[in-house]
């Protein structure tokens, strides 16, 4: 697996996913709602926060090369659109000389996604709770260069 680190710093998302927005459509939040759906299909999330920890590479940007998982025309909720989502596994090291924590890239396809678009220089990751994640935190994003691809714009 040829890795690739980038540096990226911890930024504040629509917080739709963790239930935080606060949004009456998804009271608690977009994750919980997708979180059985993905079992169903074969993919346990069941080890990860259900919300997105939201990682800007810029100035750096990515390129999707190949998947590790690709669900296609998934019904998460009854009055929303199918969307498409793929996966990567990821790691995030939080603190040198510490173990990377294992994550994976949560990519809702941009193309069926309706709403609540990301900067395209920002990847959302689910990774098990952690409390000492901030806003502006810089962590090192490990992604393999098969699937995901870090490039200078």
């Amino acid at each position: 697996m040829p890795l690739q680190a980038v540096s990226a710093v911890i930024v504040e998302g629509h917080k739709v996913a963790s239930g935080q927005a606060e949004d009456p459509r998804f009271p608690i939040g977009t994750l919980r709602l997708q979180i059985p759906v993905f079992a169903r299909l074969g993919l346990d999330l069941a080890a990860y926060y259900p919300g997105t920890i939201n990682l800007s590479i810029a100035p750096y940007e990515y390129t999707v090369v190949q998947p590790q998982r690709t669900f296609r025309n998934v019904r998460w909720a009854p009055d929303r659109p199918a969307e498409d989502f793929s996966f990567f596994e990821c790691e995030m090291v939080l603190e040198r000389d510490k173990a990377p924590v294992k994550g994976l890239v949560y990519y809702p396809h941009p193309e069926t996604k309706p709403e609540h678009f990301q900067d395209p220089r920002t990847l959302e990751v689910l990774a098990p709770y952690m409390e000492m994640l901030t806003y502006g935190k810089r962590v090192e994003l490990r992604l393999d260069s098969d699937h995901i691809l870090i490039q200078t714009p």
